[in-house]
């Protein structure tokens, strides 16, 4: 097959790079400050964006607490969207931060 692309025009079929989630570095490192904010606007997003859609049908069908209904909705959804990106998880090594807690090779205990 021949190739039809110009010469100098780039290829914009390949994924691009560096690209993660919001609050995520690019390198898969935790993104601290970012990745908080990343969540806050998900969580408070979601409340807002479905309460107000909850809003709309209560108005619709003369009914008062679909925008209750609503708000719990864009939570729970603005916390999945949040765990799905990987920003609620940690993104240490257990070994960083414990001591192993599987028994040792030699059968002995390590406690003193």
């Amino acid at each position: 097959m021949r190739n039809t692309r110009k010469r100098g025009q780039a290829d914009h079929s390949a994924p691009i790079r560096g690209v993660s989630a919001p609050g995520v570095a690019a390198d898969n490192t935790d993104g601290g400050y970012n990745a908080g904010i990343a969540v806050f606007s998900y969580i408070v997003g979601g409340i807002i964006v479905w309460s107000l859609i909850g809003w709309g049908l209560d108005y619709l069908w003369g009914m008062r607490w679909i925008v209750l209904a609503g708000a719990l909705l864009g939570a729970v959804g603005g916390f999945y969207l949040s765990h799905m990106h990987g920003l609620t998880s940690s993104r240490k090594n257990a070994d960083e931060l414990h001591a192993p807690s599987a028994p040792s090779q030699d059968g002995k205990d390590s406690a003193k």
